[in-house]
């Protein structure tokens, strides 16, 4: 039987809206379906935040959501909690949703080439160093992933018609795509420019870009990643 949730008992732990990926997964899921939710703000204050944030969160990372006397830890752990209590988190549709399953979990585990290399950071526009062969396996992956889910399910979204935690697993990427200018291919490209037009994505962007906060291990990932052109953050 499914749980009925009460109307904004959640609370999501998130970091810096600029560089933490992993955080934008379910904040963006949970904005895009108006699940209500209260948000709190634990920025990356050092190179090793692990003991600070133990504080609040089993593996000392970021996300967490915080439910009544639970915790619930790491992004893909959040949304199968959310997908038990309200609709709309996977597709409706029985074969979009096994491929979406997958399509999910293939980001949450892999791409480590694309995280190390291309380090999120919003505010930011960057000519890269040459890639990898293992970047640009990466890279082409994720263009004939997008291709494919575009095509078998319609768009405009990943998995069909309507936004689901797939899109939500890869919107930090589309970050990247444009941060690095990336080539996924037309069809992921036009997944990329509808997911940052989404009106929370441009709202996280907002917040990325006001925020006052640099952590030095993160811009010196910058650095080694290429050669900034235009950096928009206050």
């Amino acid at each position: 039987m499914r749980e009925e949730p009460t109307a904004m008992r959640y609370v999501l732990i998130t970091a810096n809206r600029n560089y933490s990926s992993w955080s934008l997964r379910p904040w963006l899921l949970m904005k895009a379906l108006d699940i209500p939710f209260a948000e709190r703000l634990e920025p990356f204050a050092a190179a090793d935040n692990h003991a600070a944030f133990r504080a609040f969160s089993p593996t000392g990372q970021v996300p967490v959501l915080i439910d009544g006397d639970r915790t619930i830890w790491d992004s893909l752990g959040i949304t199968l909690y959310l997908a038990e209590r309200h609709d709309g988190v996977w597709p409706a549709d029985a074969e979009a949703r096994a491929w979406a399953y997958a399509a999910t979990c293939e980001m949450h585990g892999s791409f480590g080439a694309l995280r190390s290399d291309c380090t999120m950071n919003v505010g930011v526009r960057v000519t890269p160093r040459p890639a990898s062969p293992a970047l640009q396996r990466q890279i082409a992956r994720l263009a004939e992933l997008w291709a494919e889910g575009l095509a078998r399910f319609g768009g405009p979204w990943i998995a069909g018609d309507a936004f689901t935690a797939v899109d939500a697993f890869y919107a930090p990427v589309a970050f990247r795509v444009r941060t690095y200018g990336l080539d996924v291919g037309t069809a992921g490209q036009a997944w990329v420019d509808h997911i940052l037009a989404h009106p929370a994505m441009r709202e996280w962007e907002r917040m990325a870009l006001a925020e006052t906060w640099r952590e030095a291990e993160h811009e010196a990932e910058l650095a080694a990643a290429g050669s900034i052109t235009a950096d928009y953050r206050t």
